[in-house]
Parts: structure tokens; sequence; C-alpha cells
């Protein structure tokens, strides 16, 4: 009786011990009491991405009291308001590169400052680094709706522009991005063909000494995607392979040229040259 009165309480206590594993596991937080935010915004081809924290006004003077004036301010709560543009942009006119910025500010009554910042991770207004500042904008703030909470918005979308709106009790705080979609896609489409792959089968082809006729189709595929060293060596070689020696000698000076102007020469370049000397002989 005695031993089954202690294997009740070892099942007992292994029980109290995982689910205290699985309560004190788990990520424990208490409400702040100015929560997190984020708000993403494709326009065109590009994300841009806002993540603040939003006060309340909470029957208090906002600017010029909690917010003063002709300082710099962290344009939230909490952590310092961060930005990120998955490509180059323009904001009010200024380009600005891809990648996360912080967000200060300096309000006034009349005219607002907007800093782009390096500055992403500081907890206060205290840690901003004026030799950080990537961007600064001089925008009009205007009067709104009231907003109890902090808001970053999106308005006015388009193709290839939004205008990002900070609204706080009854101001609000616009400034425009502008995105290059059109370039943009493009230059995605082409990436996302790899010139690479019908170059390797005509590589292939042309060391195996097979399907010759396929290859240069290959080859030129790789050239209408990228035209490049690695590639026109490809089909000049090809072309000499194929009895057209006056073609393959051209295209071969075409990838010397290319080859002459890479920051590091290709493994190759030498036996290409050599091979070019070769068929001018």
């Amino acid at each position: 009786m005695k031993r089954a009165n202690q294997s009740v309480l070892l099942l007992f206590l292994l029980m109290i011990s995982f689910s205290a594993s699985e309560i004190f596991g788990q990520e424990f937080r208490t409400p702040r009491p100015s929560p997190n935010a984020s708000v993403t915004q494709t326009i065109g081809v590009t994300d841009v991405t806002i993540h603040y924290s939003r006060p309340g006004v909470k029957n208090r003077t906002i600017w010029g009291e909690l917010v003063p004036y002709n300082q710099i301010w962290r344009t939230g709560a909490n952590e310092v308001t961060s930005i990120t543009f998955s490509d180059p942009v323009k904001v009010n006119g200024n380009e600005l590169d891809a990648g996360t910025y912080g967000i200060h500010t300096i309000p006034a009554e009349n005219e607002w400052t907007i800093i782009f910042s390096k500055n992403t991770q500081v907890g206060g207004n205290s840690n901003y680094k004026e030799e950080n500042a990537v961007l600064k904008i001089k925008v009009k703030p205007v009067q709104s709706e009231f907003t109890e909470r902090l808001i970053f918005t999106f308005d006015d979308v388009t193709d290839n522009s939004a205008i990002v709106n900070l609204s706080w009790e009854k101001l609000r705080v616009p400034f425009t991005i502008e995105t290059a979609t059109q370039e943009l896609t493009f230059a995605k489409a082409k990436n996302a063909i790899d010139w690479s792959v019908p170059m390797q089968a005509a590589t292939y082809a042309l060391q195996s000494n097979a399907n010759l006729d396929q290859a240069m189709k290959w080859i030129d595929a790789s050239i209408l995607i990228d035209e490049n060293y690695w590639n026109m060596r490809i089909k000049a070689q090809l072309l000499a392979k194929t009895g057209k020696k006056d073609e393959a000698v051209s295209v071969m000076e075409k990838a010397i040229d290319y080859g002459s102007k890479m920051v590091n020469k290709p493994f190759d370049f030498e036996s290409m040259s050599n091979l070019l000397k070769e068929w001018k002989s």
C-alpha cells in the first residue's frame, strides 16, 4: 500500500513538473501602455514597412508639452520607430537606398523635420547621433480629425507612389514615397531568369561535341538574358566548331572586351585570348 501511495505521489509530481515547464516555457508578456504596431504597403513591387508603438493622448496636451517643440523625438514610444524599404526609393524627391532606417522627428508648430537615420535600436531620444542621419526632410503638419493613439497610414497609393501619414491627436504629418516601379520590375524580371542555366547546357554540348545546333539555341537564350564574358566565349567556340571562323573571331573579341573590364580577370581569360590569336593567325 505504501509503495502504491509513493507511485501516485511520484506521478502527481511529474504532472506538476510538466505543467510548470509548459507555462514558464512560453513567452510571458504584460500589456504595454503604448502597444507595438506595424504596417506594410506594397508600392508597385516595393515593400515599405513601418514598425512603431502607439502612445495614447489620455487627456494630455501632446504638442509642445508631452512632445516638446524643436527637440529630437523618437516618433512614438518604447523603441525607435523604423521604416524599411525593400528597394531604393525617393522620399519627398530625395533618393534613399533600400534598407532600414530609424524615423526621428523634430516637431515644431508650423514645420517638422523628419530624419531618416542609421539609429534603429536606440531606446530614447538621448541616444540619437547626428552623424547617423542619412536624410532630413521638411514637412508641413496639417490639422485632422482626433486620433487617440498614434498611427501610421498609407494613402493615395499608386503603382509608383504613396503618401505616408503620421497621425496623432489632431495633427497629421505627411510625406511622399516614390518608386521606380517600371525599372525595378524589368530588373527583377531579368534577375529572376538565370542566364547561367542555358549556358551550362551549351557548355556541356560543346565539351561533348554533341547536339551543337541545340547548344547554339541555348547560348543565344543565355546571351539574350544577359550578354557577358562567360556566355560569349562559349558562343565563339561553338561558332568555330561549326566552321564559322569569322563570326567566332568577332564574338570572341567581344568576350575578351567584357573579360578585360571585370574586376577580377576570369580564370580562363588567358587561354581564351590565346585561342583568339590562334583563330586570327
